[in-house]
């Protein structure tokens, strides 16, 4: 365990919050720490026969990092924002469940909530609910937040706020479409 665990927020409309974080856990978990990834919204995809999948690269390669877990609790499908269904609510729930299990447990040293901002942006998840995993969190464990959307409340509860800002993106007039390995 470490001495102390501190919360980290990474947000922003810039590229790079998730990668923070799985950077974050992946030097943790290099130094013997357990790290528990839940990521919100994101669905593991299985291949399909003689088809691609859109897998999330972390997905493919997770279990291959001693000490490093993800577990995604969402559909393949996007959320509708303005109308979320009751599935998407509830896989949330899910995640949420898990994640006061692994603090309540002291099950890691590292949680990370990936997206976790959206999903309370998005009404998955109050921001209450979102406040009580800042407050119930153990002395010791490392938390970690991503996602756009990251409210005042969870700004000013944190220790660390990294805002990502994006300054240009391949995507703007250029044609470039989500790719492999640096988008999923």
């Amino acid at each position: 365990m470490m001495d102390s665990g501190l919360v980290q927020i990474y947000t922003g409309a810039g590229k790079g919050k998730t990668t923070c974080a799985l950077g974050a856990g992946l030097r943790a978990a290099g130094h013997g720490l357990e790290v528990l990834m839940i990521s919100f919204m994101k669905a593991k995809i299985a291949l399909r026969d003689g088809g691609e999948d859109i897998n999330y690269g972390e997905f493919r390669i997770i279990d291959k990092i001693p000490n490093f877990t993800i577990i995604p609790v969402g559909r393949e499908t996007f959320v509708n924002k303005e109308n979320p269904d009751p599935i998407d609510v509830k896989m949330a729930q899910d995640g949420l469940r898990l994640a006061q299990e692994a603090i309540h447990s002291k099950k890691c040293d590292v949680l990370i909530l990936d997206e976790i901002n959206v999903a309370v942006e998005w009404n998955l998840l109050s921001l209450n609910e979102q406040l009580d995993l800042i407050r119930t969190k153990p002395e010791g464990m490392e938390l970690i937040m991503t996602g756009r959307y990251a409210q005042q409340e969870i700004l000013d509860a944190a220790d660390l706020v990294t805002e990502m800002k994006e300054v240009k993106h391949y995507y703007e007039g250029n044609g470039v479409k989500a790719r492999k390995g640096f988008e999923f």
